[in-house]
């Protein structure tokens, strides 16, 4: 990663970080964001992103790794309506919330500004070849420089990590089939290099045509889990967590107003 070739504002740009649920989530507009991630970039550690839906944050509370993960993020990304509108009941405040895939292109897209550097991770190798391919195509002085597939063996780790180390991308992609998702970030923090990781699960189908992401219009509306249902009807069995959800946030709300917090879930 070159350093050289980022430009860094004097005034560090000022986040908002919410408390949803006992969970953080990040208010972030999209004029902020390069800024933000030229500041991150200028770290001398690696800067984890987290893109969370409703399902993420009932994980988090119950999940002790994927909370520390979660809580040592450097941004925490709402991507579910249900976020937002939870954020706005308990805090007063509206986080702006993202598509997991418009978000990777806003990201690369800065990283473009500066010809920075992407390492791809995950996905078949198939699958792989045919969005770096694409990758390549739309962000032309992006530089990718490495890729592997995710079902890689646990021997063969290793390798990858010495890999990617030297290549020392400026951001660290990873998608499905990696074991571990996010976890393989957090449990291989140690071994990476500085810069920036992200796990968005479906983007390498995506980028490769083989997979569509919701339309604006659905996405806006936030009908987007309807599509995700039609695909796998056992996600329908969420509907049960939402509800959980549901009254997880008028519980807050009702010990707030009492000025108590309810008591800290099991791990």
């Amino acid at each position: 990663m070159d350093v050289e070739k980022l430009v860094i504002p004097h005034n560090p740009t000022i986040r908002e970080r919410l408390d949803v649920l006992r969970v953080p989530l990040d208010v972030m507009p999209p004029e902020q964001l390069p800024n933000l991630i030229y500041e991150l970039l200028s770290a001398r550690e690696g800067k984890n992103i987290a893109l969370l839906s409703v399902w993420d944050l009932l994980r988090a509370r119950r999940n002790k790794e994927y909370r520390a993960f979660i809580l040592r993020a450097s941004l925490v990304i709402p991507i579910s309506k249900s976020l937002v509108k939870g954020a706005r009941f308990l805090t007063g405040r509206e986080p702006v919330r993202y598509m997991p895939f418009d978000f990777v292109v806003n990201l690369l897209t800065i990283l473009e500004e500066r010809e920075l550097t992407v390492y791809l991770l995950g996905g078949k190798l198939r699958v792989l070849k045919k969005a770096e391919k694409n990758i390549r195509q739309t962000f032309p002085r992006l530089q990718i420089v490495g890729r592997c597939a995710g079902s890689f063996k646990k021997q063969e780790e290793g390798t990858i990590l010495e890999a990617i180390r030297k290549a020392s991308p400026a951001l660290l992609l990873v998608g499905k089939g990696v074991g571990g998702k996010e976890h393989w970030i957090a449990r291989n923090d140690k071994n990476l290099p500085r810069g920036l990781r992200l796990w968005c699960s479906d983007l390498y189908a995506i980028f490769a045509e083989q997979k569509r992401h919701p339309s604006p219009p659905v996405f806006e509306r936030g009908l987007e889990w309807i599509g995700f249902c039609l695909e796998n009807p056992l996600r329908l069995l969420r509907f049960f967590s939402f509800i959980r959800y549901n009254l997880l946030l008028l519980l807050y709300r009702l010990f707030k107003k009492k000025g108590k917090q309810p008591a800290a879930p099991r791990p």
